[in-house]
C-alpha cells in the first residue's frame, strides 16, 4: 500500500539525516527493502531536490537541502514567539484539553529553563508588541527608563522605531533628540509607550545590518566563496547561522557560501586561515582587504 511505502521513505529520510553514514546494506536492513528499492528511494530524493552525499560506501542526506531549510523556516519559532505563545496559553483555560496538549508539546520541544522564566520576560514581550505596532503604523514611541551602559544613566527616549534586529532582541530607531539612528536593546527598556503621532523623519532612517560574524554596519557587501570540506565544516561549526547561506557546489566536496558582510575582519580571518580551501568568487573589497593583510604579514616576517 502507498502509506507503507511512504512510511519507509520517511524512515529512510530520518536515517540518512543522522550524524553517520549508513551503507546500502545497513539501510536496506533497517527499513526492510531490497537494494533495488533503496536506490529507487535515493533517486527519488535527488529528483525532489535533496542533496544526497556519498562517502565511501555510505550515504546520507545533506541537511542544507532546500526541503529541510523550508521545513525549518516554516516550523521554527523565535524565543520571543515561544514566550508569547506560552504566555497566552497560561492565560487560557487550563481545563481545556487542547490548551494542556499545546503546553505539553511546548515543554517537550523547548527547554524553558534555558529560555528563562516566562513571567520575568513578560515585560519584554510587551515591549516588543508595542514597538511592533509603532513600526507597523509608522508612529512615534517613548522608550521609558532605557539603561545606557555608556552614560551609566536611565532616561526616556522618544523615537521612530523602524526595524527589529537580532531575533527581536534589538530595535533600530531614529532618535528625535539627537537626530541619529541608534540601536536599542529591548531588555534594557523598562517600558514602551505608543505615541499617537506619525513619523516625520522616514527619509533619515538608516538600517543597521548584522552579519553572521556579529559585525554590524549601515553598509554591507555581497561575498561569494567556494569552500572545500574543511572550510565548510569549520564555518558551520563556528557559525551555525551560516548554513542558510550555503548551497552544494559542483561536486560532493564543494560548497558555495553566498551572503553579505558588514566588516571584512570576520570573513577575512576565516579566509586567510583557510586560504588553501577557499576561493573568493565575488567581493572585490574582500580581495583588497586580503591582499593588504597578506602584505602586512609578509612585511612582519621579513623584518
Amino acid at each position: 500500500m502507498r502509506h507503507d511505502k511512504l512510511d519507509r521513505e520517511l524512515q529512510l529520510m530520518l536515517l540518512m539525516t543522522e550524524n553517520r553514514n549508513y551503507t546500502v546494506e545497513e539501510l536496506c536492513s533497517r527499513i526492510g527493502v531490497s537494494q533495488r528499492s533503496l536506490y529507487y528511494y535515493i533517486d527519488f530524493f535527488r529528483d525532489s531536490g535533496f542533496v544526497v552525499e556519498k562517502s565511501g560506501t555510505g550515504y546520507r542526506l545533506n541537511r542544507n537541502s532546500t526541503f529541510f531549510k523550508k521545513l525549518f523556516d516554516a516550523v521554527n519559532f523565535t524565543e520571543d514567539e515561544i514566550i508569547l505563545i506560552r504566555r497566552l496559553l497560561d492565560c487560557a483555560d487550563d481545563k481545556s484539553i487542547v490548551v494542556r496538549g499545546l503546553k505539553n508539546k511546548l515543554d517537550k520541544f523547548y527547554d524553558f529553563d534555558i529560555l528563562g522564566n516566562v513571567t520575568t520576560k513578560e515585560y519584554i514581550a510587551h515591549n516588543v508588541s508595542v514597538l511592533y505596532e509603532a513600526i507597523k503604523y509608522k508612529q512615534l514611541a517613548i522608550i521609558k527608563g532605557y539603561s545606557s551602559p555608556h552614560s551609566k544613566t536611565k532616561s526616556d527616549r522618544t523615537v521612530e522605531p523602524f526595524m527589529f534586529m537580532n531575533n527581536n532582541n534589538e530595535v533600530r530607531c531614529f532618535e528625535l533628540s539627537s537626530g541619529e539612528n541608534k540601536t536599542f536593546k529591548v531588555a534594557r527598556m523598562e517600558d514602551v509607550v505608543l505615541v499617537d503621532l506619525s513619523w516625520e523623519n522616514e527619509s533619515k532612517h538608516k538600517e543597521m545590518y548584522t552579519d553572521i560574524f556579529m559585525f554590524s554596519s549601515e553598509h554591507r557587501e555581497r561575498i561569494v566563496l567556494r569552500m572545500g570540506r574543511l572550510a565548510y565544516n569549520l564555518l558551520t561549526e563556528e557559525y551555525p547561522s551560516a548554513i542558510r547561506y550555503i548551497t552544494q557546489g559542483e561536486n560532493e566536496s564543494s560548497w558555495i557560501f553566498d551572503s553579505y558582510v558588514c566588516n571584512y575582519a570576520g570573513i577575512g580571518r576565516f579566509v586567510i586561515g583557510l586560504a588553501d580551501d577557499i576561493d573568493i568568487l565575488e567581493g572585490e573589497g574582500l580581495k583588497n582587504y586580503i591582499r593588504e593583510k597578506v602584505n602586512n604579514i609578509k612585511n612582519k616576517i621579513d623584518l
